[in-house]
C-alpha cells in the first residue's frame, strides 16, 4: 500500500473504495465536552487507521466523523473482512464509552484517480471520480456494498451478505433485519 501513497503521479485504477461515518455523532457533540470529543476521535481515527493498514488498505482522509478509506484490488478480500470487523469493533468500542454512536460502513469498487493532489508544498495522496461519488451515495444502515464490490469477492464472503432492492446493493446479513 505504501507504494501506493507515494505515487508520483497520478493515475487511474480499480480500487475498493469505502465511507465509514458515525451514526448520532452531531447529537453526542451537542452534550458533549470539546475536549472529551476531540480525545474520543482521535482515539478512533488511530484504531481505524490501524485496524484499516493491518488489511493492507489505507485511510486516505478523515472528515470529522468520516473516513475515505481505499484497498488495491489485490486486497478486495482481506479489505471488505477488514471493513466488517471495524463495524463490529468501533460499535462496541463506542458503546463501552457509553457513546450511542455506531458506523456506517459503504464500499464500492470502481475506478478512480488516485495520487497526490494540492500545492506543491504540501500534496496529499486523494482520489477522485465517479466511484468515489457511488460510494458516497450508496444508502447503508450498517455495512453495504454496490454488486461491482460483490462480484470482486471471494465465493466464502459473499455469504456473509444478501441483495438488497432497490437500487441493487447488497448488507450485511446482520444487518438486513433492519429494513
Amino acid at each position: 500500500m505504501t507504494a501506493l501513497l507515494d505515487m508520483p503521479e497520478r493515475a487511474e485504477m480499480p480500487l475498493l473504495i469505502a465511507f465509514a461515518d458515525l451514526t448520532r455523532f452531531t447529537r453526542v457533540v451537542q452534550s458533549t465536552d470539546d475536549a472529551e470529543v476531540a480525545d474520543v476521535i482521535d482515539e478512533y481515527y488511530r484504531l481505524l487507521t490501524r485496524w484499516v493498514e493491518a488489511a493492507e488498505g489505507h485511510v486516505v482522509k478523515f472528515i470529522g466523523d468520516a473516513a475515505l478509506i481505499v484497498f488495491t484490488e489485490s486486497s478486495v478480500d482481506p479489505g471488505v473482512r477488514a471493513l466488517l470487523d471495524i463495524k463490529d469493533q468501533v460499535d462496541e468500542w463506542f458503546a463501552k464509552r457509553g457513546w450511542p454512536c455506531k458506523v456506517i460502513i459503504k464500499i464500492h469498487f470502481g475506478s478512480a484517480i488516485a495520487g497526490p493532489y494540492g500545492p506543491a508544498s504540501s500534496k496529499r495522496f486523494d482520489l477522485l471520480g465517479k466511484a468515489v461519488n457511488t460510494t458516497a451515495r450508496l444508502s447503508s444502515t450498517g455495512v453495504a456494498l454496490t454488486p461491482q464490490a460483490f462480484r470482486k469477492l471471494g465465493k466464502d464472503l459473499r455469504q456473509r451478505f444478501k441483495k438488497h432492492t432497490p437500487p441493487v446493493t447488497y448488507v450485511r446479513t446482520q444487518d438486513a433485519h433492519q429494513d
